[in-house]
């Protein structure tokens, strides 16, 4: 099952989704910008094979629903979003509200 739904942080909009697989959950937390995800985002992948592409994203791990997930800190982030101001440590929702700001 897959659940698409909008979640606010401080009134800015984003989109969450859930994807319930075997075993485990996907959980992402997004907007056109960026997104946080749970511990199965690659960071990696995204940093070496995909590093042409300027992805800004992070992840959180030990979280078992979208709530979790926000309010979660980051684990890892990709280069891009070192760019940007994220770091490892950083809370998800300030991570998030970062990509409401219009220079990003």
């Amino acid at each position: 099952m897959m659940e698409l739904k909008p979640v606010y942080i401080n009134n800015h909009p984003f989109t969450a989704i859930t994807v319930n697989l075997p075993h485990t959950t996907l959980l992402v937390i997004a907007n056109d910008k960026g997104y946080v995800m749970c511990g199965a985002l690659d960071v990696d992948l995204l940093n070496d094979k995909l590093a042409d592409r300027p992805i800004i994203a992070g992840r959180a791990i030990g979280v078992k629903t979208i709530e979790e997930l926000k309010n979660a800190k980051l684990e890892k982030v990709t280069h891009a979003s070192k760019l940007r101001g994220w770091a490892p440590g950083m809370p998800v929702k300030e991570a998030l509200l970062m990509l409401t700001k219009p220079n990003i």
